[in-house]
């Protein structure tokens, strides 16, 4: 590759494969130094895939040896706003929930089991529901936490146990709550206690999904695949799907989350044969959905979405993205999730007015969803500043909706 002014690498891949060959790396080796799949690096070297954000960027830089990030970035404007995670107002509350400890017993009666799991039900539904779920959630969570926190401990027996596992679905919410916010030691705090308050109440159900929820803390916090898959493997055998659907559907969603870890490395063998187990729970309940995870026939079409997207297949993506309606997902945060993940996947190929398109509806699905998503404010805000001229207002609009306009 030559490097005079008028031959110089002109975008990132580019420049990423300059250093690379000036390294004398092959793409296998730099995948498996960034935690990637060689196809991965392929693709950012021919620019089907952009810039990444941050973290995996100073990764990349590492494993390259270069100490300057502009030597990869070039000339290309690195927006604080769009690599960064955005912080709710409440934060601050949620924080001071968990990391207040009430250490002198209270002098009222804990309110029971029962009416703790209806509120916990209520707090799902308003995590679901149409509209600034985040912001529903934070009216509700610090007391919730603060009356299931009592209620452990002033219970005994069976009732201590069923609020055990209500308490570690409180940790759950709060886990999502903290999602894609700059919190990420809250974020493994909650993980751990969820699994550790599951653990204390002996339920193999509340144990599967706290699983599920300490599978996306791993990945944040870059544990290797075989950590994620392992759990995701021993919780399965807690479960007999002979118990009925609840079971069979957790059982499924520790599939998914292998499916998911094998995709981030690449292996599209193993992920696949980990999503078809997950599709066969899903054929298995039929209509049947699982009330706060969400497991079901919906959800595991939508994640075909996120698997191939991860796997760098953009074609295969779009194609599971056109026989799913995601319509009919019974929860707004989802739903544009998903979209969202669709509108990656025409990313990956270039389409950027579907990119614009998708980007709107999911914002329209859940605006808080879209706000707090890595993927939704980056592709903004570079389609406010590079798209072209059919939708660059409509790009620039919604990046002052997602906070992200220059």
């Amino acid at each position: 590759m030559t490097h005079d002014a008028e031959n110089a690498p002109r975008s990132f891949g580019q420049r990423v494969r300059r250093e690379r060959e000036r390294k004398g790396q092959t793409r296998p080796v730099l995948a498996g130094l960034v935690g990637r799949s060689t196809e991965w690096v392929k693709a950012i070297e021919n620019d089907r895939l952009g810039m990444p954000r941050l973290p995996l960027l100073l990764r990349l830089a590492e494993a390259l040896g270069v100490d300057d990030l502009a030597t990869l970035t070039g000339d290309e404007r690195l927006a604080a706003a769009t690599y960064s995670k955005a912080a709710h107002s409440s934060l601050l509350r949620i924080k001071e929930a968990l990391t207040t400890y009430d250490l002198l017993a209270r002098d009222e009666e804990p309110a029971s089991a029962e009416a703790l799991s209806s509120r916990v039900r209520n707090a799902w539904q308003a995590w679901h529901g149409f509209g600034d779920h985040r912001s529903r959630v934070a009216n509700v969570l610090p007391a919730l936490l603060a009356d299931l926190q009592h209620a452990v401990r002033t219970h005994e027996g069976v009732d201590r146990r069923r609020v055990q596992s209500q308490l570690a679905q409180g940790y759950h919410l709060a886990q999502l709550y903290l999602s894609f916010q700059p919190a990420p030691e809250l974020v493994m705090l909650t993980g751990d206690r969820s699994m550790t308050m599951a653990q204390d109440a002996d339920n193999p159900r509340a144990m599967a999904a706290a699983a599920w929820y300490l599978a996306h803390v791993f990945r944040d916090a870059g544990e290797r695949h075989e950590a994620r898959v392992d759990l995701a493997m021993k919780s399965v055998q807690l479960l007999d799907p002979e118990r009925g659907p609840e079971d069979i559907a957790l059982s499924g969603l520790q599939h998914l989350a292998a499916a998911l870890s094998y995709a981030k490395i690449g292996q599209k063998g193993s992920a696949e044969r980990h999503w078809d187990r997950a599709d066969e729970a899903a054929r298995r309940l039929g209509d049947y959905v699982h009330p706060w995870l969400m497991f079901g026939r919906g959800m595991v079409d939508a994640y075909a979405i996120t698997m191939n997207n991860d796997l760098v297949r953009s074609g295969a993506a779009v194609d599971a993205a056109t026989h799913i309606d995601l319509g009919t997902m019974h929860s707004a945060t989802r739903r544009s999730f998903h979209i969202i993940e669709t509108a990656r996947a025409y990313s990956l190929e270039g389409e950027s007015v579907a990119v614009m398109h998708l980007l709107k509806k999911a914002y329209e699905a859940s605006p808080e969803t879209a706000a707090y998503n890595l993927f939704a404010r980056g592709a903004a805000a570079d389609l406010a500043e590079n798209g072209n001229a059919i939708i660059r207002d409509d790009a620039r609009g919604l990046a002052r909706q997602l906070g992200v306009a220059a």
